[in-house]
């Protein structure tokens, strides 16, 4: 069932089940009136009746013939009554007798002065009436046509004017909600024209103040992180096919022009040692592709624990002397820790270390002394790493792009590298929560600054 429906349907519900509960109120209040109106009029006709009769002016006989003739026409009332001792004075037609008194109702009426009661569909009447000192006990019974046509024209009325009111309802909240949708329909229109051909595109705004604006930014977001995703993907596979083609060009190549002729063992060996190199370059790239897209990955999906840092400095520092003899490390702890929390952090151990393993291999290959000065300080709520050498520098340019995939700087030439590792440094800094900065002056050195939130 489309929105558009349904919250016709349940406009038109609610509504009439409004319109029904006051359709309710005014019947029933209609029919308190009409019973309490008749019941009134019953005492008056009563009370005419009696003083008629004991005033004498109009003997029974008389008044039995009126009654008779005109019950026959309209609903004329039956009086009865009596004298407090129970004793019958007059009675309009004991052969119909519709109420038919007995003594223990008498002594209720003379209890109570007045009683109100239906006998089958009559509306009877009973109160005591004084007259000339003297009291009286009176009943009066009729059926009130009148009222009771009136009540069923007002029923009727009352369920015409529900019908055609839900018939109504029902057709305004249909062009209602039609048009308070028009404008989700305009968004499906505008997002079923986006493909993977045009993710340039974007939805229309018109108030940003209203759901609609709200989804529409939404949508617009939602497609900006998915044109941003199919570039990255565009240009990280373009990347990679560059960045493995040289070294399998390479590899192809020594091994063709090796298995061309016949070569000395001298030749073979050093052909080896070329693709050997050529293999640890291919694993070393592949390494650090499959460990970007690790980082690339959602942060709910990576697990994550408290890691000590001072623990993942040290196994990553360990990692790069085992790797190279050649390179230094030195890790200074800049304060003492009062407590394990304050050098804590939730995180994935290997992805830090791979980070931290990346960042110090970088001040090791571009200083002429191979030696990286790692610190760590700590606050409140973070903790602070600086990696920093004394090397050649980056440049402003370089600088700007350093964090970008495959971007290899003019340094390019001091050190073999594949563009990735600051891409991966990155995204893994903030996958983590955390900060990171570079300041680099020209033949002076470099210092990438950390910095990690505490658990």
């Amino acid at each position: 069932m489309k929105i558009r429906t349904r919250l016709t349907l349940r406009y038109t519900s609610v509504t009439a089940l409004i319109f029904l509960l006051f359709a309710v109120i005014i019947y029933i209040a209609t029919e308190k009136n009409r019973e309490r109106e008749f019941y009134h009029d019953l005492k008056k006709e009563a009370v005419t009746k009696a003083n008629l009769f004991l005033q004498n002016k109009v003997d029974a006989q008389t008044m039995h013939s009126i009654y008779l003739n005109n019950r026959a026409s309209l609903d004329e009332v039956e009086v009865v009554i009596y004298n407090t001792s129970c004793s019958l004075l007059y009675h309009d037609s004991e052969d119909i007798d519709l109420v038919k008194e007995t003594p223990a109702m008498i002594n209720n009426i003379i209890n109570q002065g007045e009683i109100h009661f239906y006998q089958g569909k009559y509306q009877v009447i009973g109160f005591l009436y004084s007259y000339k000192g003297m009291h009286y006990v009176i009943t009066a019974a009729a059926y009130d046509g009148y009222g009771f046509a009136k009540l069923t024209y007002i029923e009727t009325l009352l369920l015409i004017l529900c019908i055609l009111g839900i018939i109504v309802l029902f057709t305004t909240g249909y062009f209602l909600a039609k048009g308070a949708l028009r404008p989700f329909l305009h968004i499906i229109k505008e997002v079923e024209k986006v493909s993977a051909t045009n993710l340039d595109a974007r939805i229309s705004v018109e108030s940003e103040k209203d759901e609609v604006g709200e989804l529409s930014l939404t949508f617009n977001k939602m497609l900006t992180r998915l044109e941003n995703s199919f570039d990255s993907q565009k240009m990280f596979v373009s990347n990679v096919s560059h960045e493995l083609r040289t070294p399998l060009a390479a590899l192809m190549s020594d091994l063709e022009i090796t298995l061309f002729k016949d070569r000395s063992i001298d030749v073979y060996k050093k052909t080896l040692e070329n693709v050997l190199m050529d293999s640890r370059k291919l694993v070393k790239l592949s390494d650090g592709l499959l460990d970007l897209a690790k980082a690339n990955y959602d942060a709910q999906q990576i697990k994550m624990k408290d890691i000590r840092l001072d623990e993942v400095l040290l196994d990553a520092r360990g990692l790069v002397v085992r790797a190279n003899d050649k390179y230094s490390v030195n890790l200074l702890f800049e304060q003492e820790a009062d407590d394990d929390s304050s050098i804590t952090v939730f995180g994935n151990e290997y992805l830090l270390r791979t980070a931290f393993v990346n960042l110090i291999e970088n001040n090791c290959k571009f200083s002429q002394n191979k030696t990286s000065t790692v610190r760590i300080s700590f606050f409140e709520s973070k903790s602070i790493i600086r990696f920093a050498d004394t090397g050649i520098g980056v440049s402003k340019t370089d600088l700007d792009n350093i964090f970008t995939p495959f971007y290899r700087g003019t340094n390019k030439g001091y050190a073999q590298g594949n563009g990735i590792g600051m891409a991966l440094v990155y995204r893994i800094v903030m996958l983590h929560g955390g900060t990171i900065n570079v300041d680099s002056q020209l033949d002076e050195g470099t210092v990438f600054t950390i910095e990690l939130p505490h658990i």
